[in-house]
């Protein structure tokens, strides 16, 4: 029931295509940042980032402007060519740590979207929605895949490992240490199959992309109204996905670390705790916890072991049984006063790839106080609470693979 759909990739030529894929641009540093502008006119930053070129700050409409002619001047000068036929593309990442991850970049529906045969397990922000959705309406493509994980499936697996025999249409390195490699699945009777064992299936899942896949929704619904003659298959009824089975997601956990102890001295947040928590103090031995409802926490020089006590935690929902709810509702909110995981400036957040030490580091510097470490969230529980129609807290998962932007564009 999931339509998945070929589409006519715009892509850079083979020799630009290291040059050209980039990480999220939010993900670099303002000297990394800086660095890229300057030094690699072939940049997908240099499209997205249009206000380099007049050593200005642009924002809001003047800037989905100039992105769109950044990217119209990339297709002008050969930069980027698009398809002649509608295809499926294999990709596959090797990241630095060996970690292999095998998917196919495809169309998704908006309509599936709408009738939640994609599930979400994030909520959105509604103005960040509404931005990204002008943002597309004016520049017309989508660059970087929603992540979108499916049940494992023999047929495409077969498709996919018979497809990286031949020689990729990419391979490249990029300074990360990531290999990232594609090839192109243009032969209509495995198109077909693909599509079909999609359609065999009663619901996907967005692993990573809520604000990217519910922007799309929104541009779908305004174009959708705004064309008389709409029949279902413009382009604007699809967004750009990368599907992964699901033995190929990788989720990590996200740590807290706070800047202060709500006002309570040491001995008085131990003492709440203890109510809800059986502790153990581990001194200066590196604590991580190893099963569900068991928490780390680092305070004051030491590590501690927090068990949560049955007998005073009800869990009634997917959602209660979650370590990140938990964590919010027994301590970041009652205790240490943190009621907005978003926008409160008092917590942060490390994602779980890093050693637990980040933890210790983090608070020894002076600017937290404490830390706390959890367990992964497993692929059952995130589609539970999707199937649940329930929301994680933010910050509850930090999923692999990270893709890049300007590999493969779907425009609209």
């Amino acid at each position: 029931m999931a339509k998945i759909i070929p589409f006519k990739a715009v892509r850079p030529t083979r020799d630009k295509v290291s040059l050209v894929a980039a990480r999220s641009y939010q993900s670099y540093t303002k000297e990394q940042l800086e660095s890229r502008l300057r030094d690699n006119p072939f940049s997908f930053l240099q499209i997205v980032n249009p206000g380099y070129r007049y050593d200005k700050e642009i924002s809001g409409e003047a800037r989905y402007n100039l992105v769109r002619n950044r990217y119209l001047e990339f297709k002008e000068d050969d930069i980027f060519v698009q398809d002649n036929t509608a295809c499926f593309y294999v990709y596959k990442i090797v990241d630095r740590d060996k970690q292999e991850f095998n998917g196919i970049v495809a169309a998704a529906s908006a309509e599936d979207y709408e009738k939640d045969i994609i599930k979400k397990h994030e909520d959105t922000i509604e103005y960040r929605e509404i931005i990204f959705k002008e943002y597309l309406k004016t520049v017309g493509f989508n660059a970087e895949p929603v992540l979108l994980t499916y049940p494992d499936n023999n047929i495409i697996a077969k498709i996919i490992e018979n497809t990286q025999k031949h020689r990729a249409e990419f391979e490249f390195t990029t300074t990360y240490r990531d290999t990232h490699y594609l090839w192109k699945v243009e032969d209509k009777k495995t198109i077909a199959i693909i599509s079909a064992e999609f359609e065999k299936m009663k619901t996907i899942y967005i692993a990573d992309g809520h604000h990217r896949s519910a922007s799309s929704y929104l541009l779908y619904k305004d174009l959708k109204d705004a064309n008389p003659d709409h029949h279902g298959d413009e382009n604007y009824n699809f967004f750009m996905s990368y599907l992964l089975p699901e033995s190929d997601l990788r989720i990590h956990e996200f740590n807290r670390i706070v800047k202060d102890l709500n006002g309570l001295s040491r001995e008085e947040f131990l003492i709440q705790l203890d109510t809800i928590y059986r502790i153990e103090n581990r001194g200066l031995h590196p604590y991580k916890p190893s099963k569900k409802h068991h928490f780390s926490m680092y305070l004051d020089g030491e590590f501690y072991s927090l068990y949560l006590r049955k007998t005073s935690y009800d869990i009634e929902t997917s959602l209660d049984a979650l370590d990140s709810q938990i964590l919010y509702k027994t301590i970041l909110k009652p205790i240490l006063g943190i009621e907005d995981l978003r926008n409160d400036h008092r917590i942060s957040y490390i994602n779980g790839k890093k050693d637990i030490v980040n933890i210790k580091s983090s608070v020894d510097s002076g600017e937290y106080v404490v830390g706390f470490g959890m367990v992964p969230v497993d692929i059952e529980e995130m589609k539970q609470i999707a199937d649940d129609g329930l929301k994680m807290p933010p910050k509850s998962t930090f999923i692999e693979p990270k893709l890049r932007s300007g590999v493969t564009i779907y425009e609209f």
